[in-house]
């Protein structure tokens, strides 16, 4: 921004050099560590002489960095201190450590592994890398569900982390089912889900998959509930790829480990699928293939490109 005249020293605070009477003299240069300084006005100064404060324009004045007294000063005289206040009007700049996080008006989680990015939104450290959007606890109870409704187009993939998730019923089949681009519900009545999970379990290898299921089941091998085995855990991260894509079929990739719900063994899967459909995902839905859950966190994450 342009100024007539000398531009706003903002908030800059300064006490000029002590400053010796001259015998008869009334105007006076005004250094801050030796450098000439030179005030907004004379009512951006505090000026006490003999140890009384003077009146800006009538006891002194100022032209650049020159002070000018009402009346000649006599030897014997003491100009105590010239403060220059900079431009009162204006906040200036916060002294060091001042500024808290709360004064921010960023979105998005501001912690330790977080960085404030350009478009003054904290996102996580490392380029691409997911950052949370969303946590829902089911706490203690039974759910049916549990919706992600928008998947943002501020993010090119997404991430869902399941912990903890248990079971109101033993031996049940955990999966997904997605809502398409125009739809207005997720898409639980069709057969166009494939799904294909193989692994092991700790008595040996288990695989299987679908050509055209109902639900796109995240795992082959039933799952434990609490009632079933006691200290069953079953936990799941599942990403979905680039699903705002209408060019090709959007994939979903899942890795678990769970407690087997037939025979109360450990196993891990990993595993994909799709539904066989090429238009935009905009958001997804996990449920049990039957009965409800009763526990388990589920976290949404995002990248950005």
């Amino acid at each position: 921004m342009s100024y007539i005249g000398t531009a706003p020293t903002i908030g800059n605070f300064q006490v000029c050099d002590a400053i010796s009477t001259v015998n008869g003299q009334a105007s006076y240069t005004m250094q801050v560590s030796g450098v000439n300084a030179t005030p907004q006005s004379a009512n951006h100064m505090l000026v006490s002489l003999n140890g009384i404060l003077q009146q800006p324009n009538s006891s002194f004045t100022v032209s650049s960095s020159t002070i000018t007294f009402a009346s000649n000063l006599v030897t014997g005289d003491v100009i105590d201190f010239i403060q220059i206040l900079g431009d009162v009007l204006d906040l200036g700049v916060p002294s060091d450590n001042t500024v808290s996080l709360a004064k921010l008006t960023a979105t998005g989680t501001k912690d330790a592994t977080t960085f404030l990015r350009g478009d003054n939104t904290f996102a996580s450290a490392g380029g691409g890398a997911f950052e949370k959007i969303s946590t829902t606890d089911l706490g203690d109870g039974s759910t049916a569900s549990v919706q992600f409704n928008t998947l943002s187009t501020d993010y090119v993939d997404f991430r869902v982390v399941v912990t903890g998730l248990e079971t109101v019923t033993n031996s049940e089949v955990f999966g997904m089912y997605v809502k398409r681009a125009g739809q207005g519900s997720f898409d639980t009545g069709s057969n166009n889900y494939l799904w294909a999970n193989h692994g092991m379990r700790s008595d040996g290898e288990i695989s299987a998959g679908n050509t055209g299921d109902t639900i796109l089941k995240l795992h082959s091998s039933t799952l434990a509930s609490q009632s079933g085995v006691d200290g069953a855990s079953n936990n799941f991260i599942i990403d979905i790829f680039n699903p705002h894509d209408t060019w090709n079929k959007k994939f979903i990739g899942v890795q678990s480990t769970f407690t087997d719900g037939t025979y109360g063994r450990a196993a891990a899967q990993t595993g994909s699928g799709y539904r066989n459909s090429k238009e935009a995902i905009i958001g997804v839905e996990f449920v049990m293939t039957a009965g409800n859950m009763s526990r388990g966190i589920f976290t949404l994450y995002g990248r950005k490109q």
